[in-house]
């Protein structure tokens, strides 16, 4: 969490949030997070992380915050993710897998989703290819995002507004318990297949 008032804008910063009526603070902030610009357009700006997230703001957030403060996303996921699941799965007795999400919006998609920020414990995809489908084929490209799906079914329960920090999720099928998780970063695809970038 970041206070505003520590913030001082750049000029770049102070220009864009008087364009399109936005708090020069919160663009400096975002220009910090930022590692590259994808693009800047329209009021909005879509920013790769440091940690390879491609997302609106490159993750500053100011919803869901006190006033005069902003939030930014964990400087390490997985690591946040790896000492509340050591902590939880101490507190309960049994192995807990771990998901920190944020919203993230897509391309070509009205909406936004939670997705998979940081994990722990669980096998972040879930590898169908080599498998048969119901037709006999043999899938080829299916590798599922089983911990973006988790992420954005907790959402539905946890809701945006409502202060709900945590939702329990039980009985996915298919999910792989990890001890040594590949953790998030295993969901970001390398530049060399990005078609995108």
């Amino acid at each position: 969490m970041v206070r505003l008032d520590t913030i001082h804008p750049s000029e770049g910063a102070r220009a864009w949030a008087d364009r399109y009526h936005k708090d020069p603070r919160l663009i400096e902030l975002v220009l910090r997070e930022a590692k590259r610009i994808v693009k800047m357009e329209q009021g909005v700006i879509i920013a790769e992380t440091s940690h390879g997230f491609v997302c609106a703001n490159a993750g500053v957030d100011g919803s869901n915050t006190a006033d005069g403060t902003a939030i930014l996303l964990p400087e390490d996921p997985d690591r946040s993710a790896r000492l509340m699941q050591a902590q939880f799965s101490k507190r309960f007795g049994f192995p807990i897998g771990v998901i920190i999400s944020d919203t993230f919006g897509r391309p070509w998609r009205e909406g936004l989703v939670n997705v998979a920020l940081g994990i722990a414990g669980i096998s972040p995809l879930i590898d169908y290819r080599g498998q048969k489908d119901a037709s006999g084929k043999t899938l080829q490209a299916t590798l599922m995002a089983v911990a973006d799906e988790i992420a954005s079914a907790a959402e539905l329960v946890m809701g945006k507004a409502d202060g709900v920090p945590v939702a329990v999720v039980r009985g996915v099928q298919g999910i792989q318990a990890a001890a040594n998780s590949t953790g998030a970063r295993a969901l970001i695809r390398p530049a060399e297949r990005d078609i995108f970038r």
